[in-house]
């Protein structure tokens, strides 16, 4: 993969042309844009996998779109996107594949990975998938005292928690009330306790996400959790019982999860060509098929499945993803935008922001290329946002009259799983306006003179924001499948361009090491001159341990 793009994107021609073009257009207003071409709209707009993107009100002429393709053709998009669908070699640290897209394919092609077929693992682990979420919705799987389980416990963080959490909530219309789920992610015992203390012990079931069956979150909350269920029983046997019948693993660590104490037959399998943040397509959505049924996951796959077979066989020019990794290049480095705004307007939808964050941060918060150079140029973003509309009456006038502008992706949904259309309505109506408001804003001459002209100026709104929108007609497995894949490409095409690696996570494993080391310090003595020197600490890092000794 290293070999592909060995050029400075610096260099080439579309990127020196891009910085050029965009000091030519910077003072172009929008509304100016509007006015003179009365098929903007359709010039700018596409439809793909039942989704529906509007871009026009981007800060963008025929000119910026063409230059923004010759970058991707520049940077070796297309051949980039061959070697991740084939099974190559894209995640350059860990010299590993990165195919979450073979998760959801749904034919019986060959991909090999080290001469090795996965295609049979994965079905053979969707079909331990339904088998266990058929039981568990048939009220046929049972606890310790022989009653059937009505509450499940995920136990994970990062992907193991944000995506089947995300989609679990966000598909609540199509989920079995028969079956409550939760979900646990963080080390503060409040979030583990509270949750078990609305439960019973007989009638839970616990599923424990971890790849590599050691993530310090995850196991304590499952060692509480398993705990609770122990302390309940009255005999070691039923104990045991209890272990077995009423805790699942997946993990790529069989023999951790065994030793753990969980069933060799309730564990379900991760590989190392998943990355935590991809992994919602794998066992890890496990919660997301009990929850809605292995018949709607398996919905939400062909969803996703239809994104990828659009982004790996549609033209750069037609190509949804590729188009919305370019405006987001656009905005970062060639007009210093920092930050990308994700803004849903659907309840079910708050926890996308959330997923996302993790999704594009954790995948493109890069400094380095793939061939050890530093990064002459911005990467990834910061990615915030919130469910809609109560943005609105909060951070929202700061995106219409703050000094810095950012990108938005607004989301709207068509129809609503409810009976309140009115409503529904008048959320589209919303979106449609925060849109139109951040686009074409208030000049002064449009605001009634005022006897003070500092109140007139107080009013001015400079609109030229830029925004897409993406349309779903209704929030279903299948669009909100094709939505997740949506971003998952955009996320890959801009580390193309900006030659990182989007599927390691160093930073993140420099975090988890350095705790280990801070955890048995706490409970060492440090405060002495001669053992806090051995220790060779910080002094902040030092005195913070001694502040609470």
């Amino acid at each position: 993969m290293t070999d592909i793009n060995k050029t400075n994107i610096c260099k080439t021609r579309a990127w020196k042309q891009l910085a050029k073009h965009a000091q030519q257009i910077e003072k172009l207003h929008m509304r100016d844009l509007f006015q003179t071409d009365s098929q903007r709209f359709n010039s700018f707009s596409i439809e793909a996998a039942g989704i529906f993107l509007d871009y026009s009100k981007n800060r963008i002429t025929q000119e910026t779109f063409a230059l923004l393709m010759q970058l991707a053709e520049d940077t070796n998009v297309t051949t980039h996107r061959e070697v991740l669908f084939s099974g190559g070699i894209v995640n350059d640290s860990e010299q590993r594949p990165a195919l979450h897209t073979a998760l959801r394919s749904p034919t019986s092609a060959s991909i090999k990975v080290n001469e090795s077929d996965i295609m049979p693992d994965i079905h053979a682990a969707l079909t331990r998938m339904r088998d266990i979420s058929d039981k568990l919705r048939r009220g046929q799987w049972l606890g310790f005292h022989g009653e059937a389980i009505t509450d499940v416990v995920n136990i994970g963080i990062g992907g193991s928690d944000l995506g089947p959490r995300m989609v679990t909530r966000a598909l609540q219309p199509y989920a079995d009330t028969a079956l409550r789920m939760h979900f646990v992610a963080n080390i503060d015992p409040a979030d583990i306790n509270d949750t078990l203390a609305e439960l019973n012990p007989a009638t839970t079931l616990f599923i424990i996400s971890s790849k590599s069956f050691s993530t310090s979150e995850t196991i304590n909350n499952a060692t509480v959790a398993k705990e609770w269920l122990v302390q309940a029983c009255s005999t070691p046997q039923q104990a045991q019982t209890s272990l077995s019948q009423q805790c699942i693993a997946i993990t790529a660590q069989t023999e951790k999860a065994i030793k753990f104490g969980v069933e060799a037959s309730n564990i379900l399998p991760l590989w190392d060509w998943v990355g935590g943040r991809y992994s919602v397509w794998s066992a890890i959505g496990l919660p997301v098929a009990i929850a809605i049924g292995m018949d709607r996951f398996t919905e939400l796959l062909a969803g996703a499945h239809a994104m990828d077979a659009h982004f790996q066989r549609a033209p750069l020019t037609e190509n949804m993803p590729v188009i919305l990794a370019l405006l987001g290049i656009w905005y970062r480095n060639f007009f210093a935008r920092q930050t990308h705004t994700i803004l849903p307007y659907a309840q079910y939808l708050a926890d996308l922001p959330a997923y996302l964050q993790q999704l594009d941060m954790e995948s493109n918060g890069k400094c380095v290329q793939r061939n050890g150079a530093p990064a002459s140029y911005a990467t990834g973003p910061v990615i915030w946002g919130h469910v809609e509309s109560s943005g609105q009456h909060a951070f929202h006038q700061l995106l219409h009259q703050g000094t810095d502008w950012q990108p938005i992706d607004f989301i709207a949904v068509v129809k609503g799983q409810h009976t309140q259309a009115e409503q529904q309505r008048l959320a589209y109506a919303n979106c449609l306006s925060q849109s139109r408001a951040l686009m074409l804003g208030k000049q002064s001459d449009e605001i009634p003179p005022q006897a003070d002209d500092s109140l007139t100026q107080a009013k001015v709104i400079p609109g030229n924001r830029p925004s897409n929108t993406i349309v779903l007609n209704e929030l279903s497995p299948h669009t909100l499948g094709a939505l997740l894949a949506l971003y998952e490409h955009k996320v890959f095409v801009q580390s193309v361009v900006w030659n990182i690696n989007p599927f390691d996570q160093w930073g993140v494993e420099l975090g988890k090491t350095i705790v280990h080391d801070i955890l048995k310090m706490l409970t060492a003595d440090t405060t002495s001159p001669k053992k806090a020197a051995k220790i060779q600490l910080d002094s902040s890092t030092l005195g913070l341990l001694n502040y609470i000794k």
